[in-house]
């Protein structure tokens, strides 16, 4: 079975190295940690992908440190290597890396992947929070051997997985990820508003309402291909459909939206994360039903499951889902 989500790693031999995908931070805007948020989690965005032979962690949310903690109990004294792929500038997004224990460590080495900010440089973005008066230590007393990468192409490689990026409809400058591994690939859009913004942006600028139009259509067709046949799609649904309503413009999506897109871009799984801090579990678990619903509705075939926070989705290759 491709695409299944399950609580555990499950024993494998070597030999099959299941694709693993494990959130360590499921929250947007700010983490809000507590009993009413147990199950889906209160860190703030951090996903990690293991995937042939590479780690790959997206994003630096409070979720990056418990993150740094299993990967310090699973190495111990062994040398740890992993790329970090940030999709924007946003607090929510960055501000776990300064307690990243394997920043700490020499005989680590991390490679940090993103483009330039509105208005910052990709590298003011990772180093520029870790100043006084912001932080006591600075990016350049990290022991790891670290180095900074401002992304230009919006394709490339991490070892034997193909990485492609593409902008979205977000404050500033966001990107999504696509991640090919041997098992299939993961789309990551944790901040992305539905184009239809668009609409509301021009009307306000005063632009043509067929200009208006057409950009928002080319530019969601943009996307549905970039999405295209995805295995797994971890994707901003932040607000139920009337919560959108008064919150346009703010750069996050509904659960109608990301079902929307899910099923255009014909996609196998689909993840709601991003969840609003206000959101406590019972309120996540009926954004997921209602998603469902959705599904059921359209006749089509879509899995849909609310993003949970410790949780891991194992993909498998085709010859080892049949044996």
């Amino acid at each position: 079975m491709r695409g299944r989500i399950s609580a555990s790693l499950h024993m494998r031999s070597a030999l099959e190295s299941p694709v693993r995908l494990k959130f360590w931070g499921t929250r947007g805007s700010i983490a809000v940690p507590g009993p009413e948020t147990l199950r889906y989690g209160g860190n703030t965005t951090c996903v990690e992908l293991r995937a042939d032979g590479e780690i790959i962690v997206l994003d630096a949310g409070s979720g990056i440190r418990p993150l740094g903690v299993a990967l310090q109990k699973e190495f111990q004294a062994q040398p740890i290597k992993l790329s970090l792929l940030i999709t924007h500038a946003h607090w929510d997004h960055i501000q776990g890396f300064p307690f990243f224990k394997t920043g700490y460590d020499s005989n680590n080495q991390i490679r940090i992947f993103g483009f330039d900010g509105a208005g910052a440089t990709f590298r003011e973005i990772m180093t520029e929070p870790m100043r006084a008066p912001f932080f006591p230590i600075t990016m350049r007393e990290l022991s790891a051997k670290m180095d900074i990468n401002k992304l230009t192409e919006m394709k490339f490689s991490l070892g034997k997985v193909d990485v492609h990026a593409a902008f979205v409809n977000h404050p500033g400058m966001c990107a999504g990820y696509r991640l090919f591994t041997s098992a299939g690939s993961v789309a990551f859009l944790p901040d992305h508003e539905p184009y239809e913004f668009f609409l509301h942006a021009a009307a306000e600028k005063q632009l043509p309402p067929d200009q208006s139009k057409e950009i928002a259509a080319d530019e969601h067709t943009r996307l549905v291909q970039f999405l295209r046949g995805s295995e797994v799609l971890v994707l901003d649904s932040q607000y139920t459909d009337q919560e959108y309503q008064t919150h346009i413009g703010w750069g996050h999506g509904s659960v109608s939206s990301a079902v929307s897109l899910a099923l255009e871009a014909e996609v196998r799984t689909l993840l709601l994360f991003h969840h609003d801090p206000s959101h406590d579990d019972k309120m996540v678990d009926t954004m997921v039903e209602s998603a469902r619903e959705l599904v059921a509705k359209s006749g089509k075939l879509l899995e849909v499951a609310g993003a949970q926070q410790g949780r891991e989705i194992l993909l498998e290759t085709k010859n080892v889902a049949a044996a």
